[in-house]
């Protein structure tokens, strides 16, 4: 009956996968069905987490990243957070220059730097180049 133990834990591990949807966990699930296998057949215990963690292994790097590519391939992948800032345009509110100033982005007030020596007056359309920690890197808008 050990073997019902890695079938509920390959279970809970499922139902985690739904909620990261990252598809690591669903990889350590079938590592677990592996694992309650091994079980079934009488193998003894340490050659059960081996059975399972070689399998996890073997999953994660080889189903793993061809399930990725094949999902990124029928779902465009959408940026998020500051990633999806990048090449926004924005407006100076305050002076920027390579050591600081503010712009309005997205509806809110961004510390920001140049990526270029001159200074930006307030005004001045700003387009991101990328975000570096809480601080947008920006360039003048071209056009």
């Amino acid at each position: 009956m050990d073997w019902l133990w890695w079938i509920g834990g390959a279970f809970a591990l499922g139902i985690l996968e739904m909620l990261s949807l990252d598809l690591v966990l669903i990889m350590l699930a079938g590592g677990a069905v592996a694992g309650g296998v091994a079980s079934a057949a009488g193998a003894p215990v340490w050659l059960q987490f081996l059975v399972a963690a070689l399998t996890a292994v073997v999953l994660l790097a080889t189903l793993r990243p061809w399930l990725l590519r094949r999902l990124r391939r029928r779902v465009p992948l959408e940026e998020t957070n500051a990633a999806a800032l990048v090449g926004k345009g924005a407006v100076v509110v305050s002076t920027v220059t390579l050591e600081g100033g503010r712009v309005k982005l997205d509806g809110e007030v961004w510390s920001a730097r140049t990526s270029t020596p001159e200074a930006l007056p307030p005004g001045s359309q700003v387009r991101v180049d990328r975000i570096d920690g809480a601080t947008a890197v920006v360039a003048p808008a071209a056009g």
